[in-house]
């Protein structure tokens, strides 16, 4: 037996999004603009919307459908964890790959402060531009050994922010900002995972060490759980989901602190 909404009178495309309390109508060809809480742009592109008309609540498809959590390249060490409002007191946050202030949706590491918006999170690895040959390839920050060199976009000519993300072609020296590679930047369709969390090979390793296969039991749970929650979207089962990430949280600092 199927389970119900609770109190709606939803329609089979409508849904419910973590961020927000009421059901979200689907909203196809929009005739008026409305801006997406959670990547701050408008629907230039006439794309479809979720949107709950009370509270002026709206909210891009690809943003609603984003993960909860994904492993980015560009942040090896930690899986970011989407936001609907930066932790930080002051409500905004600055976004590592671009610079520029955020107050909508991010993905991020509190761990470690690093917050990216949506759309930033999306780039593709590689683009191509009417004013370059080639194709340019996505670099987290400087593409020279030496981290001194300043260098300018070779699109708008404004020196550019060395730990900014950037596109840029080896062969020629050519690099621009992101939001001059991509005018109308817009938030994509997320992969589950840009890239699995590795797994320890037991053959690679012929003296294992307990602590260290531990954390490798943990690192292959909290795959599967990220998996689970990115696929979920019924309330009681994100309410499940969330109970099991934080027992698996619990086990994973518990396995820390007895590798210690």
């Amino acid at each position: 037996m199927g389970r119900q909404n609770r109190g709606t009178n939803a329609g089979p495309q409508d849904k419910q999004h973590f961020s927000h309390s009421h059901i979200l109508k689907l909203i196809m060809n929009p005739t008026e603009t409305l801006n997406c809480n959670a990547c701050e742009k408008p629907n230039n592109s006439h794309t479809p919307f979720y949107g709950c008309n009370t509270c002026q609540y709206f909210l891009h498809d690809n943003c609603f459908n984003a993960p909860r959590f994904i492993n980015h390249s560009s942040h090896p060490s930690h899986p970011l964890t989407l936001h609907q409002i930066p932790s930080y007191s002051s409500r905004s946050y600055t976004c590592k790959a671009c610079g520029s202030a955020g107050n909508g949706f991010c993905f991020s590491c509190a761990a470690c402060e690093f917050d990216i918006h949506l759309q930033c999170a999306s780039s593709p690895s590689s683009i191509l531009v009417n004013s370059h040959l080639h194709q340019l390839e996505l670099h987290f920050g400087s593409p020279y050994e030496d981290k001194n060199i300043k260098y300018n976009c070779d699109m708008c000519n404004v020196i550019m922010n060395r730990d900014d993300w950037l596109y840029y072609c080896a062969g020629c020296d050519f690099g621009s900002h992101l939001h001059c590679a991509i005018t109308s930047p817009e938030v994509g369709v997320f992969p589950k995972q840009h890239r699995p969390i590795p797994n320890s090979n037991s053959n690679s390793n012929p003296n294992p060490n307990p602590s260290q296969n531990s954390n490798s039991s943990w690192n292959s749970h909290a795959n599967e759980a990220v998996e689970m929650i990115n696929s979920v979207n019924d309330d009681h089962d994100r309410l499940i989901a969330a109970q099991i990430r934080a027992q698996i949280e619990a086990r994973g600092r518990r396995a820390m602190l007895d590798s210690i």
